[in-house]
């Protein structure tokens, strides 16, 4: 399949004159190389489009099976790249190599991920725009990537700031706003399907809506924004003073901090945009199984989207203001219904405050003096305990305290299944972020609620026989009894008895029975909540929606996009204490009012009018859920991507019935990120009919991490570690002893090392090598500068078995190789093509490596046909020394589109075989066999070997077990 991209020379002529391989030549051959490629376009993939954004003929390469492979966007940091950053980078352009010479049609880029907070906080310090600060960050990052010889195809890279390609970013976001799903269909549809279903009466408004035809427009608004997958919301969020920003659910610490920064994360209500990314849990759930990704990473969303089963139960209320009310709770154990004696909200549930409130003006009579937290009325203890919980992380908030707190709101409720009166208390374990944000609390069989019934003198009623011999009187209990596998008790009324039913015929009795009375229902309930989309921040895509008069939001139509970033003179939100939950939001983009304020035609036939720009931008996060669909028609000014070349790229296919990316390589930190965002954005496009590919990425591999050794002083302070000295086993820098501890690589921690440093001394060859030969690509490994000269020694050896170091000139010869060369040419040829396809880089050079010092003690000159073999072998992991060699050989085309040797079964196969013979379990004899041979001939073999007719002794023989060619066992009478 070799490929004729062109007969010119690599370059003019060498800038060194030795012909030894040392760092001058490395860096020559490097240079004089990555300069061909670019002028020759090496790797510039072509398929059904004939080239990125152009109409025509792919030719031979489209008839090639298909290979799309992905990095995990970069974000241009302004400190540059350290040797742990292009681990992944390097290990994708292997793979990518390696398929182009196996007969696929490859194609690998790499664009920036260029919005997001760092480069704003920049711009805060110093008032430089982001954009400039950006573009020198990608600059820098870009010349250190073509360092390291990576065959990215260079006509499709972009960043994500580029309004060409933001333009898009909008242009998805009005098609997921002007979209609702259809639980019917079980796919999203264009919003106008549903105004259709509503106007022609299909489908009547909910609640108390009433007819389509008597709301206005801004009820009408109002009613589709609680269908549209992306809509606008006053909600509880996670507001992040020191951020200045909202963050989603995903961006939060398992501390309660902001994951960027570390900030503390209180909960406030604010108005913010929307994804309904909870219609689609069920599907983000299936077909994972479809997907070829690891385990953990499946494990992780799983648990993230949280499906479970269970029941929708009404309480009504009973309210001394006589409000007509229910609390609806989910419940996974609907069988102790019977058991519930109290129920919490969340303290921001909305049953709490505002006009549904269903707390009262005075505490009803008898209240019990430790439900009211010392306050005169429920409304001053509900406010006082809200506060309170406001300052605490949902982290915080569930820990395991000694002490559990909260209040009555001074309501009862009634418990559907007796009639009994159970108080509604606030509590801050129970979270708005979970079902409905209220519990009905089982003390007898929960531990939270046990402990709270217990501090707040509440009922503890057994309706699960204890099986631990503790009995059903609560009263001698200790903690709650919690168990499946228990049968109920005492759980009857007139019309239905649990008594005596395990959990599973229990909650179906009574989930029958409640929707039989229509006070509850069977329903599935998930973790999973709708991704906040809002960002208070200055750097990134504007919302292409404006407001009217009335309030209503209004798309804007496609001819206006993109919608480009103003200019502003202050980039940082309105400065905030990071510790004070009651701030509030002021968004850069709200301070450019000729900006925010305009008059537009939206083409809707009702001619110019006012409007009020969205003074949000979406987060970082938007970017990213697309851009493997920009790759493959990154030109494109017309529509989002041709369908027919996505197709081509990410169709679904055999073994991919979702369709996705090849190959995608990626940190595992994303993984109820970024990965969950782009399933979700990819499914609604496909529903919509805009791809075909209903997944992102097919297949889907973590790499590990580089780490680095951290030194810190008596004060705890990183100090550089270049410059710490060994004694011993101790660690000093200047003068004073200091600690060490593995740990991850960075500026901050003084202990990152640069690939330009190691190109510099080595070469980006050997730098490719040692990264791919550290270990298994997804473990973490620590670096040692001191062993990459291994694989430098490698590349040396390699050069002295093809070129003369004196002259220059060829040494290998046209002869033909002896078998021993033959057997272990072609079992490592057999041996890399493995490890290439399953990303065994590591074990792929040391069978390189083992070639490679055969031929190194063979002596004499090395065979054309090994030698040329050889350099393939090698071309994937060190590209520039192999065009160099493959050069020198004679041929004028790259080496990259060379095919890859297959190796000959014949010597791939050993010899001979070493066969264990044992006596009782013990090994008694080792024969060499044909790895061919029969049982037969293999039993009757170890029977004529002296060592173990002595071992028998003479005895009789019981049985033989014969595992040909390489064990038998024989057992004595």
């Amino acid at each position: 399949m070799s490929e004729n991209h062109s007969a010119a020379e690599p370059a003019a002529s060498p800038r060194t004159t030795s012909f030894r391989y040392e760092a001058a030549l490395a860096a020559d051959i490097e240079a004089r190389w990555q300069d061909f490629w670019d002028a020759e376009g090496t790797y510039e993939a072509t398929g059904p489009e004939g080239g990125p954004g152009a109409a025509g003929e792919a030719g031979d390469a489209a008839a090639r099976p298909k290979k799309y492979v992905m990095d995990m966007f970069p974000y241009p940091s302004g400190s540059g790249l350290h040797v742990g950053h292009p681990l992944g980078y390097i290990a994708t352009d292997v793979y990518a190599r390696h398929a182009r010479m196996t007969g696929h049609n490859v194609l690998h880029t790499l664009g920036f991920d260029a919005f997001g907070l760092p480069a704003e906080q920049y711009a805060v310090q110093t008032g430089t725009h982001p954009r400039v600060s950006t573009e020198a960050n990608m600059e820098n990052m870009t010349a250190q990537l073509r360092r390291l010889g990576l065959g990215h195809d260079k006509r499709r890279s972009f960043a994500t700031m580029d309004p060409e390609y933001y333009k898009w970013t909008q242009w998805i976001f009005l098609q997921i706003f002007n979209a609702w799903y259809d639980d019917a269909a079980d796919r999203a549809r264009p919003i106008g399907t549903l105004v259709e279903q509503f106007e022609s009466g299909e489908r009547e408004t909910p609640g108390d809506w009433g007819p389509w035809s008597e709301l206005n427009a801004a009820q009408r608004a109002d009613l589709l924004g609680e269908y549209r997958l992306a809509y606008a919301s006053d909600a509880p969020v996670n507001w992040c003073p020191g951020l200045g920003t909202v963050l989603a659910n995903e961006e939060v610490t398992a501390e309660g901090r902001s994951e960027r920064g570390n900030f503390p994360v209180f909960k406030a209500k604010l108005r913010q945009w929307n994804m309904r990314i909870t219609a689609y849990a069920d599907r983000l759930l299936n077909d994972l199984d479809a997907l070829d990704w690891p385990e953990a990473i499946k494990l992780q969303q799983r648990n993230w989207i949280g499906r479970s089963e269970g029941a929708r139960v009404d309480f009504p209320v009973h309210a001394t203001s006589g409000a007509d009310r229910a609390v609806t709770v989910f419940t996974t154990r609907q069988d102790t219904l019977f058991g519930a004696t109290y129920m919490v909200l969340a303290p921001e549930h909305g049953l709490v405050s505002g006009p549904d409130t269903i707390v009262p003006d005075a505490w009803p009579e008898g209240t019990h003096e430790v439900w009211t937290g010392g306050y005169a009325t429920p409304a001053e203890a509900v406010a006082a305990y809200r506060k309170q919980a406001a300052a605490k992380s949902d982290v915080e908030r569930q820990a395991e305290a000694k002490d559990k707190t909260g209040v009555f709101t001074g309501a009862y409720a009634v418990n559907p299944v007796n009639g009994e009166q159970v108080p509604v208390f606030i509590a801050d374990y129970v979270l708005m972020g979970y079902g409905t944000g209220a519990i009905m609390a089982v003390p007898a069989h929960d531990s939270r609620d046990f402990a709270f019934a217990r501090a707040f003198e509440l009922p503890i009623r057994c309706v699960v026989e204890p099986t631990d011999g503790r009995g059903t009187d609560t009263a001698t209990w200790d903690d709650a009894f919690a168990s499946y596998d228990a049968k109920t008790v005492n759980s009857a009324n007139d019309e239905i008895s649990l008594d005596g039913l395990g959990v599973t015929e229990a909650k179906a009795r009574i989930t029958e029975w409640l929707e039989r009375r229509g006070i509850g229902e069977g329903t599935v309930n998930f973790r999973l909540r709708d991704w906040l989309f809002s960002r208070q921040r200055y750097w990134g895509e504007p919302f292409p929606i404006v407001y009217d008069e009335d309030g209503i939001a209004h798309p804007l139509p496609e001819s206006m996009l993109p919608l480009e970033l103003p200019e502003v003179e202050d980039y940082s939100p309105r400065t905030f204490d990071p510790d004070d939950a009651n701030t509030s939001p002021e968004t850069p983009l709200s301070r450019n009012g000729d900006w925010v304020n305009v008059e537009l035609d939206l083409g809707d036939g009702r001619g110019v009018r006012k409007f009020r720009r969205e003074t949000n931008t979406m987060p970082n996060w938007a970017g990213s859920c697309w851009y493997e669909l920009r790759y493959l028609d990154p030109r494109n000014s017309e529509r989002l991507v041709d369908p027919e070349i996505e197709r081509y790229w990410m169709g679904p296919r055999e073994g991919q019935p979702h369709g996705g990316v090849d190959l995608y390589v990626g940190g595992a930190e994303h993984a109820v990120l970024h990965l969950l965002y782009a399933r979700f954005w990819s499914k609604v496009l496909h529903d919509l009919g805009h791809i075909s590919s209903a997944e992102p990425f097919h297949k889907l591999y973590n790499q590990g991490m580089i780490q680095a050794y951290v030194y810190r002083d008596s004060r705890g302070i990183a100090v550089p570690a270049a410059e710490v000295e060994e004694r011993d086993g101790t660690y000093w820098y200047g003068g004073e002893q200091v600690t060490r501890l593995l740990g991850k690589m960075g500026k901050s921690l003084k202990n990152a090392v640069t690939p330009d440093e190691i190109c510099a001394e080595y070469g980006a060859d050997t730098l490719r090598l040692y990264e791919m030969a550290m270990g298994p690509l997804d473990v973490s490994r620590p670096w040692d500068t001191r062993a990459v000269v291994g694989q430098f020694r490698l590349l040396q050896r390699l050069w002295r078995n093809v070129v003369d170091e004196t002259t220059g000139e060829v040494t290998v010869v046209d002869s033909e190789p002896d078998e021993a060369t033959l057997r272990a040419l072609h079992k490592a040829i057999d041996g890399v093509s493995r490890d290439m396809e399953a990303l065994r880089f590591n074990t792929a050079i040391a069978k390189i490596t083992e070639l490679n010092n055969h031929l190194t003690k063979a002596g004499g000159p090395v065979p054309r046909t090994v030698a040329e073999r050889l350099v393939l072998l090698i071309a994937p992991l060190a590209p520039h020394i192999a065009e160099e060699l493959w050069y020198k050989l004679g041929h004028r085309t790259s080496v990259a589109h060379a095919d890859f040797p297959v190796a000959d079964p014949a010597y791939v196969v050993d010899e001979t075989v070493t066969c264990v013979v044992q006596v009782k379990g013990k090994i008694k004899a080792r024969l060499e066999v044909s790895p061919s041979i029969a049982d037969e001939e293999l039993e009757a073999l170890a029977l004529a070997e002296d060592a173990v007719r002595s071992a028998l002794g003479g005895a009789g023989i019981r049985k033989v077990i014969v595992r040909a060619p390489k064990l038998v066992n024989i057992v004595p009478a």
